[in-house]
């Protein structure tokens, strides 16, 4: 007997995902690739948008790339792929019922669900400070807040980058090669701290100041301020909590994020700093599912893309069937190219009392390297200017091995340990995501 098509479909579970960031996507990919005749998938976006590389977001300021070459799936994949895409603030979902198993969106339209994955992300910390509300104070986390960005930057000349994290930095570049004088701020003393020690960091700091950019270090923004040279409401200075100030026609907001997890509140699902999730990335609603930036899970919180592939991963397993996949929380190493300077960072790479440090330097190259060793394992490693073995290390941080034999060569990279210990080291690698990764 044969069957139409939509009878067909109507076999399906219906699976909701909310959210078209790049956990939400990428899991969209995973079923697709797994299990494509399971699911009937409606997806909701709040961007009018198919789904986009939001790291990409740089190069976008700073003009080398346009939204079109950013994009990972444009409108017509998901049609390809008979997912219903449902993208714009009037699809964005302002309602999880549970109890008819429905989401509800902002025109009123109603999608009922077998399953649902909520991949909301998170949404850019705004320091709360007075001011903060006026004109020409913004962030910097999706096409708008670029399309924004690059207006103000045909329009005005000086800007300030509260927050010397990534994005924060990358902002700075990108306007700064708009033409715009740039005064990064920051509550510590020096740039990335969370990702490079005192020597790497300096060594950033002075690299983009040859490039043209200011810093205002540990410093505490107290206000800010409006003024006439911009107009009513605009916003002409920040003061700092020492008094001092600095003029501004633009101030981006780049201190963080949060978990977006007011669905899930609202829902009365149970949420700590994110939606808390098991190891399967299930709620406490057994019917719904979470992943990425929005999700607490063992006590952790996300930020960065690795850990959410992975989530993507594991999900796909358990929406698939199988069931068997666990999410583990693991040290992640932190491979970043800030404006075309290589960073690479895991585990404790600042060090303590308890750990001693190899350190490799070349002021001539701006090459830096330290590995942190606790009674000869390595527990962590920073690498600015050469992050070619940034993989290797990570490698043996997880291995947790004693490493006395290796010590004396570690700092020459994976090539010369495998030469002087062949034995020993291909057992210790072979079929690793590492070996295949240098093989290739």
């Amino acid at each position: 007997m044969n069957t139409t098509p939509a009878e067909t479909q109507s076999a399906f579970l219906k699976l909701v995902v909310i959210g078209n960031g790049m956990a939400g996507a990428k899991l969209l990919e995973e079923l697709i690739d797994t299990c494509p005749e399971r699911y009937q998938i409606t997806v909701f976006g709040n961007e009018p948008y198919g789904n986009y590389n939001r790291i990409m977001l740089s190069p976008v300021l700073a003009g080398d790339k346009t939204i079109s070459e950013i994009m990972i799936n444009g409108k017509e994949w998901y049609q390809a792929n008979n997912i219903e895409l449902c993208a714009g603030p009037d699809k964005a979902i302002v309602k999880i019922d549970r109890a008819g198993k429905k989401v509800i969106a902002a025109d009123g339209s109603e999608t009922p669900y077998d399953r649902l994955v909520i991949a909301t992300g998170s949404r850019p910390f705004m320091m709360p400070v007075p001011g903060i509300d006026l004109k020409g104070v913004m962030s910097f986390r999706d096409i708008a807040d670029v399309e924004n960005m690059v207006a103000a930057a045909d329009r005005y000349k000086r800007a300030v980058v509260i927050g010397a994290g990534l994005l924060g930095l990358e902002a700075a570049v990108g306007l700064t090669t708009r033409g715009m004088d740039v005064t990064v701020v920051h509550s510590n003393v020096r740039p990335l701290n969370r990702q490079l020690d005192d020597e790497s960091g300096q060594m950033l700091r002075d690299e983009l100041e040859s490039r043209g950019l200011s810093f205002k270090m540990s410093a505490r923004t107290a206000e800010i301020l409006e003024g006439e040279r911009n107009g009513e409401g605009h916003v002409s200075k920040v003061l700092f909590s020492d008094g001092s100030e600095l003029e501004a026609d633009l101030v981006i907001m780049a201190i963080g994020i949060r978990p977006n997890a007011d669905l899930a509140i609202d829902a009365g699902i149970y949420c700590e700093n994110g939606i808390v999730v098991d190891d399967t990335l299930q709620t406490y609603d057994p019917s719904i599912y979470a992943l990425g930036e929005c999700i607490q899970h063992r006590g952790e919180t996300f930020g960065l893309v690795a850990p959410l592939y992975d989530q993507a991963k594991v999900l796909t397993n358990h929406l698939s069937g199988h069931g068997v996949a666990r999410y583990e929380t693991l040290p992640t190493a932190t491979k970043l190219k800030v404006t075309g300077i290589n960073l690479f960072s895991v585990g404790e790479f600042e060090g303590d009392e308890t750990t001693d440090a190899i350190i490799y330097r070349d002021k001539s190259q701006a090459v830096y390297k330290k590995l942190v060793l606790r009674n000869n394992q390595l527990v962590g490693a920073v690498l600015y200017g050469d992050v070619q073995e940034g993989a290797f290390y990570n490698e043996l941080l997880d291995s947790k091995e004693k490493l006395t034999e290796l010590r004396p060569y570690m700092m020459f990279g994976r090539a010369l340990c495998e030469e002087m210990f062949p034995e020993k080291f291909s057992v210790q690698l072979e079929g690793s995501e590492l070996a295949q990764e240098i093989k290739s």
